[in-house]
């Protein structure tokens, strides 16, 4: 895997963050990750680096349930601004959540790539780096 993306993590679990920022680190996919405890600071940092590719996420790990702006929430600006966009960014809703309605409501939305149950295996992080690989991001 010779390219490494940017990743952003936004998810209110503390833990959650340093764990999976350390295992994208181990695998060595990332050439950036930063992180947010809600939907609507990645927002902000989406607006404000609307024409700065290098600054903004190729690849997003959205967690659904957090204050202030959930990952539902945070996909319906997100759409709003996405053809403002100057990069194309995979997003994938990633949840403890079991309950088929989420997964049906995610997967309804076509931006959103995938949904995975937490906690995300090194395989399946390996898979889309090399996915996004194969496209020719």
């Amino acid at each position: 895997m010779n390219r490494n993306f940017n990743f952003c993590i936004v998810d209110d679990d503390d833990i959650y963050q340093f764990t999976i920022k350390k295992t994208i680190k181990s695998l060595n996919l990332a050439k950036d990750i930063i992180a947010f405890s809600d939907g609507e600071e990645a927002l902000n940092f989406m607006i404000e680096n609307l024409n700065k590719d290098d600054e903004l996420p190729d690849i997003i790990l959205l967690d659904i349930n957090m204050p202030i702006m959930d990952g539902f929430q945070f996909m319906e600006e997100y759409v709003k601004i996405k053809p403002k966009l100057g990069k194309k960014i995979t997003i994938y809703m990633v949840s403890s959540s079991v309950d088929v309605a989420d997964i049906e409501r995610a997967k309804k939305i076509s931006e959103i790539s995938d949904y995975i149950i937490k906690p995300i295996k090194k395989g399946k992080l390996k898979a889309i780096v090399e996915k996004l690989l194969e496209e020719d991001y």
